[in-house]
């Protein structure tokens, strides 16, 4: 039996999907012809981003981003294998592309995004053993506009898909041969490995694919549950099964996932725009940056030119500009805040508290009381009893005075975290706290960003609480023109230090992620309905990311379906399991052979049960898969926007598959019988 089925997406794409079907087997050809991907020949969305991250990558610029490094990687790939130089700024959604080779980069994520229908296909079919369903589960993929339209782009999402549905995939196959008998075979390997090696590469290209990791995880907990309870076979079967999955699905992507960072660090090696999120050590290995291979002074000694960077995970630099606080907001004295990015107002000079630099060294010691001048406006970090603009139980944090002549207010007191009396600061290895000499309270960075008055930087605050562990500091660059330089290259860390700190900025940057102005954001809750979309072009060429509504609602309701069903068949069997014996009729029923129709998810059961069990076991997995890829987002703090539903989505639109044959053929099929 064959079935061929052409599709035009006008005017994006074509797409033919032939399906040959047999006894034994199932064979899909899918053809994609891909037309018109390069329009529209602008930016669009988040293209702005990841585009240039590709282009950092063929630079070797490092920059900072919340997602992992894999899904940019292979943009930046697909650039450079098709002529992209990494030249084009993408510096706004909307710039025109001109003459940039950027069409390889689409076409790479398009063509992943298009494979995501075959693989669905096929995954309905191993888990049900329906064409009918598969057909209809492919179908609600292939006409739905939303996934057409997030697969089209210069975005993580498709590479995420792609690597998320190739994870299930590899896991049903997995199943597959492991019930018909087939485990510990070359196929049975490799498809093993295939799947740990796409859940390494989903949760490389972003943190979401831990979800997909955790319902492998539990499948694969469950399939063992049930080799154990199998008592035709040995323990050594079940020893051997956990084994051969902690190899293949634990400790194989583990391994491919640092292999990813440490390409990823070993690419980016020149200093970028997202270095000051980084620690002054990590900083020191990155080609360009002001630690690499530097050379300043140890000691640091009154007189010192410094930059002082708050030590915490993604702290920014100590920073001042000629800008006042607003009226209402405290005393309207300069602004101090926190800065992430090096710039020439993160100076300071330290200085005596009591007296005028003297030409003899004295170097800066636990317990010392200094004064701070900000170099470039020649005011002193000073504090007082206002409340600080966002924080409002701590206080306020100002630069005041002119020409470095201020008041008993400027004064700070050096605690060296761990330090005793005469022990020296150094430069980047040494942590330290600045405890205003009036109020006892600690200088601190909030982590809380300010508003446009405060050019969007973080909040810095004298914090009562002294033991805030957002209150230490360390110099980064040091300055003094009487103290000899000593070289920083020893201070650059190892592989493992960078890799756990890479991973601390991004769970911090993740949580703290929010939306931009007149960005369209959305809720959990808008998602399953189709309430309302996101732009991703408002120019002359509009682009609206929204889904088909019949199928997105046929969605809604086959989940609601499935709550019912499998409702009713649980009370059913409890209510019945007590007459039918199930352990005595699963050795009873001899024509119950799971070896012969290689569904992994039959169990023994009567002949007249098999297939709808079958349909049961299959729903319940994807409605699994639905449910981890959408309930988290309930809780997350994050912005959140309407394409983090999509891998929900795939896993509903493979149940309302299987639902709706099990829902309409499989009851016209028991309406038939019954007639006849």
């Amino acid at each position: 039996m064959i079935y061929r089925f052409t599709f035009w997406y006008s005017p994006h794409i074509t797409a033919s999907l032939e399906i040959r079907y047999f006894d034994d087997f199932c064979h899909i050809s899918p053809r994609i012809c891909l037309t018109h991907i390069t329009t529209p020949k602008y930016k669009s969305w988040d293209e702005t981003h990841f585009g240039k991250m590709g282009s950092w990558y063929i630079n070797r610029t490092f920059f900072f981003d919340v997602h992992p490094p894999l899904g940019k990687m292979l943009i930046a790939l697909s650039g450079y294998l098709t002529g992209y130089d990494g030249k084009f700024a993408f510096e706004k959604p909307g710039d025109k592309y001109n003459e940039t080779n950027f069409q390889g980069m689409r076409y790479f994520c398009t063509t992943l995004g298009a494979l995501i229908i075959p693989m669905a296909f096929d995954i309905v079919h191993d888990m049900t053993h329906s064409l009918e369903a598969a057909i209809v589960a492919a179908f609600f993929l292939i006409f739905d506009v939303g996934v057409l339209t997030l697969n089209q782009y210069i975005l993580l999402d498709p590479i995420l898909l792609f690597f998320m549905v190739s994870s299930v995939w590899g896991m049903v196959k997995v199943s597959k041969f492991t019930v018909s008998g087939l485990s510990f075979t070359i196929k049975w390997w490799s498809y093993l490995f295939f799947t740990g090696t796409a859940l390494a590469c989903t949760i490389s290209v972003k943190f979401v694919g831990l979800f997909v990791v955790l319902l492998v995880g539990l499948h694969t907990i469950y399939e063992i549950w049930c080799i154990l309870g199998d008592l035709e076979k040995p323990i050594k079967e079940t020893l051997n099964q956990i084994g051969c999955r902690s190899v293949a699905l634990i400790i194989w992507p583990i391994f491919l996932y640092l292999t990813f960072f440490y390409i990823h660090l070993n690419i980016l090696n020149h200093s970028g725009n997202g270095d000051g999120f980084y620690s002054s050590a990590f900083q020191s290995r990155l080609i360009g940056n002001s630690l690499y291979n530097a050379s300043m002074p140890r000691n640091v000694a009154f007189g010192s030119m410094v930059s002082i960077k708050n030590h915490k995970t993604g702290g920014g630099y100590l920073h001042s500009h000629l800008h006042l606080y607003p009226k209402g907001v405290g005393s309207q004295q300069q602004q101090v805040t926190s800065y992430t990015h090096k710039d020439e107002n993160n100076v300071w000079i330290i200085k005596p508290h009591d007296k005028e630099f003297t030409k003899d060294v004295v170097f800066l010691k636990h317990g010392d009381l200094v004064r701070l001048e900000h170099l470039q406006t020649r005011r002193n970090l000073h504090s007082h009893d206002e409340p600080a603009p966002i924080s409002k139980t701590q206080m306020q944090v100002t630069g005041y005075g002119e020409n470095g002549i201020g008041d008993i207010n400027d004064i700070w007191k050096i605690i060296i975290i761990g330090g005793k009396p005469n022990d020296v600061v150094n430069t980047v290895t040494t942590k330290f706290m600045l405890i205003h000499y009036l109020q006892g309270c600690a200088l601190s960075s909030s982590g809380k960003q300010l508003p446009k008055w405060g050019f969007e930087q973080q909040e810095v605050t004298c914090n009562s609480n002294v033991r805030d562990s957002n209150a230490n500091w360390n110099i980064e660059e040091n300055k003094h023109n009487n103290l000899p330089p000593e070289s920083f290259s020893v201070y650059a860390p190892g592989f493992f230090s960078t890799f756990l700190e890479s991973h601390a900025v991004m769970f911090q940057g993740n949580a703290g992620l929010k939306p931009k102005e007149g960005e369209s954001t959305s809720r959990p809750w808008q998602w399953p309905i189709n309430y309302k979309g996101q732009y991703f072009s408002g120019n002359e060429y509009r682009i609206y990311l929204l889904g088909n509504p019949i199928i997105w609602w046929t969605n809604l309701l086959f989940l609601v379906l499935f709550v019912f069903i499998f409702s009713r068949n649980a009370i059913k069997r409890r209510r019945l399991e007590g007459k039918l014996q199930v352990a005595q009729n699963r050795i009873k029923h001899k024509n119950c052979n799971r070896d012969i129709e290689n569904i992994p998810y039959k169990f023994c059961a009567p002949e007249d049960k098999v297939s709808e069990q079958t349909h049961m076991y299959a729903a319940i997995w994807l409605y699994i898969g639905w449910a981890m890829h959408y309930f988290p987002f309930w809780i997350m703090g994050r912005v959140l926007y309407f394409h983090h539903y999509f891998p929900a989505l795939i896993f509903n639109s493979m149940l309302t598959g299987e639902g709706f044959y099990n829902i309409i053929f499989l009851t016209l099929e028991n309406q038939i019988s019954r007639n006849v």
